[in-house]
């Protein structure tokens, strides 16, 4: 029979585990956290994948079921035969600690993880790396993967009572826009939220976004970041002196600037500098960058009110074998709206239009190019097209359609684009 040396010791507390598993196979249900890589010892790890497995399989388990399957896998001889697993069956006379034991298991599992990856990220610091950011993307990705998974979010509604009072009692957070009419319908941007905003070129989505993101930054609810893969960080900083002073963008873009502009200039940026916005301009980003920069800004600043990418379609996005364009963009806006949720802000996305929309009367949400995930990801969907037969005085009038609001519902908007200074107004509702 086994003997226990200490409820400390790691190989003990290992072998307490799967005993328990033979006593009684429904303490599988307590400890749905322990995961078979946290098993320091290959041939208790192999058993405990194992039992899962036959678990999953709805199988009885039990000595005579696990050995069977062990030795129709041929690893009967490496579990140490049915001596060693009859030995476990006798070696823990109750189940009642066996949550204490796999937290034991659990957390010396993690600390060699944390040895390990730290041995990893030593030899990595002596390897050529094309870039800083391809590096500290890598070292992201082994953190995240030192976090245990954790099964056992569940819960009942009195679990969750205390949750909910304390949910009812806490005020919405929204994030006005500075567009009166838009905010006074969703109430604002939402925390949380993934937002697409799609159209044609040239119809101002740029524009808007730069419009709305200033009008977010003036609520100072957090830092507001923007990604720009296909401006310089100075063209987007001339439309917003444009809109913000009413100079002329294309006075502004050639540096003919009076000597009043001039000083109109400075006074707007001069204004910018209180605004929590951050702006990166690098082409082909990858949404594993946006989410390290974004964690780096919220620790250094305490919150992010909203993350920005321009646009879509031209972020590094990669393939892996056998996975078709419209899947791995997928896998972008889904990580896009994780991202949205652990860091609590609102995260706007810029997206192409197809051109099937040149044929329809109005945008749907089958126009967003490689739409598929697109639209199923996102909270709120925004087209920004024109009706060639709606004009106005004083610019080009351009239909706003949210095609989807999850929190919600749709609605559409009129407003007037004034080009040259990159500004959009709302125009009355008829």
């Amino acid at each position: 029979m086994i003997q226990m040396s200490s409820i400390g010791d790691n190989l003990n507390a290992e072998q307490s585990v799967l005993g328990a598993v033979f006593l009684d196979s429904n303490v599988l249900d307590q400890i749905t956290f322990l995961e078979d890589r946290d098993f320091q010892v290959g041939r208790h790890r192999e058993i405990y994948k194992i039992m899962r497995k036959l678990e999953k399989n709805g199988v009885p388990l039990d000595l005579i079921t696990i050995t069977e399957e062990l030795d129709r896998l041929n690893m009967i001889e490496n579990v140490g035969g049915v001596n060693y697993l009859s030995q476990l069956a006798e070696s823990c006379p109750t189940t009642a600690n066996i949550e204490f034991y796999a937290k034991i298991v659990r957390s010396k599992a993690m600390e060699r993880r944390i040895k390990d990856t730290s041995l990893i990220i030593g030899d990595m610091s002596r390897a050529d790396y094309e870039s800083d950011e391809e590096f500290f993307s890598y070292v992201e990705q082994l953190v995240t993967q030192l976090r245990p998974q954790d099964n056992t979010k569940m819960k009942s509604f009195s679990e969750s009572k205390k949750d909910y009072f304390e949910y009812l009692e806490k005020q919405n957070e929204f994030i006005k826009t500075g567009f009166e009419q838009f905010d006074k319908w969703a109430h604002g941007a939402w925390r949380g939220w993934l937002w697409v905003l799609a159209g044609r070129p040239s119809v101002g989505k740029t524009a808007m976004l730069l419009q709305r993101i200033y009008g977010m930054a003036k609520q100072q609810k957090g830092v507001l970041m923007i990604f720009s893969q296909e401006m310089k960080k100075e063209s987007l900083i001339d439309r917003l002196v444009s809109q913000s002073t009413g100079i002329s963008f294309n006075k502004i873009k050639t540096k003919k600037l009076n000597e009043r502009e001039r000083t109109l200039v400075e006074m707007a940026y001069e204004n910018f500098e209180y605004l929590p916005i951050f702006i990166q301009d690098s082409a082909g980003v990858t949404i594993e960058e946006v989410r390290a920069t974004a964690k780096q800004l919220k620790k250094k600043h305490g919150r992010i009110a909203a993350i920005a990418v321009d646009y879509l379609q031209i972020m590094r996005i990669p393939q892996k074998k056998g996975e078709s364009r419209a899947q791995a963009i997928g896998n972008v806006t889904g990580e896009a709206k994780r991202i949205a949720m652990d860091l609590d802000c609102c995260f706007i996305m810029l997206s192409q239009m197809s051109r099937d929309f040149e044929k329809a009367l109005k945008p749907q949400l089958s126009h967003l190019k490689e739409s598929g995930s697109i639209e199923q990801d996102a909270d709120m969907v925004e087209f920004l097209w024109h009706d060639p037969s709606d004009t106005a005085m004083g610019g080009k009038v351009i239909q706003q359609t949210f095609a989807k609001g999850r929190d919600t519902g749709l609605n559409d908007f009129r407003l007037l684009f004034q080009g040259w200074i990159q500004r959009f107004n709302e125009l009355p509702r008829e």
